[in-house]
């Protein structure tokens, strides 16, 4: 039987995929802190769930000390857009670096279990594909996108060796790539770009000749996956991919949504950035096995719910 009073603390909770995961957890009256300064997050994300008595918000940099006796904490805060972190790279590996030392000794403290959000950017420029657990990828430690993924690469080191010295707990999910309602429209994302370019009826802007290609995880099927590798009693030793391994071309994905949006193929190609991943797709195996989880949602679907949201995010 659950503990239907568990205390759970969520890092970035009013974020895009924090505030979906707060309102998971509170559909299961669990007692839930959402830590954020807004950074990246929004008020918005979380207005509805201001209402619930076991909703608690903590407007807080998550580099600063916090004390809550909890029972576990999910590590989300971090800009996470290339465009977020590439305005403030130094920002960005203080909290990555900084704000997960804090977790990971707020854990320590109250011996509580912990997941800590990595990427799929600690693969880098990957030579093989799909990447799985056991790949080392190969990143450039000096390039634009090095502030966010070494410090995600330094925070998985972090959790491990805590894990190692003052056993803990320790949950790491590699997050592909995730879309959905509570998308920052100005996150400088491909689906995001995409959808409000298309609203706008702007040409659609592609990187390169457009060929290159993503995996692309709703939201909802993300929130399962990350709550079922923080349930599950196995494979806590490694990380775990979280993402769907459906691959699709970014230029396919442009048309799809000129399509569903109802607006004429426009396409405006401009130079792609030496390091943006020509390939990104997950090796989800090991959550099959081990959590057996899979994404269900497929990409129209989840599409047309997001643009949806944009609409009705453009009318407020």
């Amino acid at each position: 039987m659950k503990n239907k009073m568990k205390k759970i603390l969520v890092t970035g909770g009013a974020g895009f995929i924090g505030s979906h995961l707060c309102k998971s957890l509170l559909r299961e009256s669990y007692e839930v802190y959402c830590l954020d300064n807004y950074l990246t997050g929004h008020k918005k994300n979380i207005k509805n769930l201001l209402k619930n008595k076991n909703f608690k918000l903590i407007e807080q940099d998550v580099r600063t000390s916090i004390d809550i006796e909890v029972d576990e904490i999910y590590h989300l805060a971090c800009p996470a857009s290339p465009k977020a972190y590439k305005e403030s790279p130094v920002l960005t590996m203080q909290i990555a670096l900084l704000g997960t030392m804090k977790m990971l000794d707020l854990a320590k403290k109250y011996k509580a279990k912990i997941f800590f959000a990595s990427t799929s950017e600690v693969y880098g420029t990957p030579e093989v594909s799909p990447q799985n657990e056991a790949y080392l990828g190969k990143v450039d430690l000096w390039g634009n996108r090095s502030c966010y993924n070494e410090s995600k690469r330094m925070g998985e080191a972090l959790c491990y060796n805590y894990a190692r010295e003052y056993s803990l707990d320790i949950r790491v999910g590699r997050i592909f790539n995730t879309y959905g309602p509570h998308m920052d429209e100005d996150d400088g994302r491909v689906v995001s770009n995409f959808i409000n370019q298309a609203l706008k009826k702007y040409s659609l802007t592609l990187y390169g000749d457009g060929n290159q290609t993503r995996s692309f995880c709703y939201i909802d099927d993300m929130v399962g996956a990350i709550r079922a590798l923080m349930d599950s009693t196995k494979g806590a030793n490694t990380p775990v991919n979280l993402g769907n391994p459906e691959e699709i071309t970014i230029k396919q994905l442009a048309s799809q949504i000129c399509k569903l949006t109802e607006t004429n193929e426009r396409f405006l190609f401009e130079i792609m950035e030496g390091d943006d991943p020509i390939q990104r797709r997950p090796d989800i195996s090991k959550a099959k096995e081990l959590l057996k989880w899979e994404p269900k949602v497929k990409l129209e679907e989840g599409l047309v719910l997001t643009i949806d949201y944009f609409k009705n995010s453009s009318i407020q």
